[in-house]
């Protein structure tokens, strides 16, 4: 009997290890891979948001989790290469921040879980059908901008406002589909709007001028080409005297009068939330769309004295943020 205890013992402790280590392994096999299509203050937000949640829910990079990342430096190009390297890679969950980024995940996978962030319009860019029912590999977290309510803003700091100036790149699916409302809700109100476009970066400062004399104030939306040249559109307006208001609050730190949007770190804590959930073994099919609430108002009262203007004292008393 002794001699079958040890025997029974001995087997035991032989395949235990390998059970361990098939263990081990299926962690180690959990790679985050995140893919932006550009890096700027709003969009690193996101990551760092990101890798936030991650590590406090112990995900954290070690022999068994990896947290990685990559910036197409505005190229689509780079993202779709990027897009393909990780599916090649076979990770277990790509996070794709900004449309382009998100539209080069999607079409390079059918299989691994797709998390877009920062992302206004994910049926527009082709994304999915209906976020509340995600009927792909594809989920994520939308910074939809409330437009309708920028417009009563800018009345609100411009009740005198005839035209409003709208900088964008025309490529972009949501800077387009941002200047349809924008259209709808100016008209509602009074108001013109003059387009000005820039396809690359190193166009922005011309678009800004040719707004010159043309416009009460200029308005952008989360548009990543022109927020990735946003100081210089932004020095250009100051020097014309032109209020220039934004829909991602940081943009108020980089010298914008006023900018009124989501926190960009909540909408990473969010998409980190998703992936969690992923991560766990949930499928996609059960996890719909979340849309970044809005809730950060700041102003740049530098910017203020520097251009002639005055805040109401109602914007004063609400905002998030005041900039001296």
């Amino acid at each position: 009997m002794r001699l079958l205890i040890l025997a029974l013992c001995g087997a035991v402790l032989a395949t235990t290890p390998a059970f361990a280590e098939e263990s081990q392994q299926a962690v180690k096999n959990q790679v985050v891979a995140v893919t932006s299509i550009v890096e700027h203050p709003a969009l690193d937000e996101v990551r760092d948001g990101a890798r936030e949640a991650l590590e406090k829910a112990g995900y954290q990079n070690s022999n068994h989790f990896k947290f990685i990342y990559q910036s197409a430096q505005n190229r689509q190009s780079t993202a779709v290469q990027i897009a393909r390297k990780f599916v090649g890679d076979k990770v277990n969950v790509i996070v794709a921040i900004g449309t382009p980024s998100a539209q080069a995940a999607v079409n390079a996978t059918s299989e691994i879980p797709v998390v877009f962030a920062a992302v206004t319009d994910p049926i527009a860019a082709g994304l999915m059908k209906d976020p509340a029912h995600p009927d792909k590999n594809v989920t994520g977290v939308s910074d939809i901008t409330p437009v309708a309510a920028h417009v009563k803003f800018i009345k609100e700091l411009l009740p005198n406002a005839k035209k409003i100036g709208y900088l964008y790149n025309p490529s972009e699916t949501n800077s387009v589909a941002a200047l349809k409302i924008l259209k709808e809700e100016a008209a509602k109100n009074g108001l013109e709007v003059v387009e000005s476009t820039a396809i690359q970066t190193s166009q922005v400062r011309n678009a800004t001028l040719a707004l010159a004399g043309k416009v009460d104030a200029i308005y952008i939306t989360t548009d990543n080409t022109v927020v990735s040249a946003l100081e210089t559109a932004i020095m250009v307006a100051n020097e014309n005297k032109i209020p220039f208001i934004a829909a991602d609050p940081a943009s108020a730190s980089r010298g914008a009068l006023a900018a009124a949007g989501v926190n960009y770190h909540d909408v990473g804590k969010l998409t980190g939330e998703i992936v969690i959930r992923l991560l766990k073994g949930e499928k996609i099919a059960d996890i719909p769309m979340e849309i970044a609430p809005t809730n950060d108002l700041y102003i740049n009262q530098k910017t203020a004295k520097l251009i002639g203007y005055h805040f109401p004292h109602s914007v004063v008393e609400r905002a998030t943020k005041i900039i001296e």
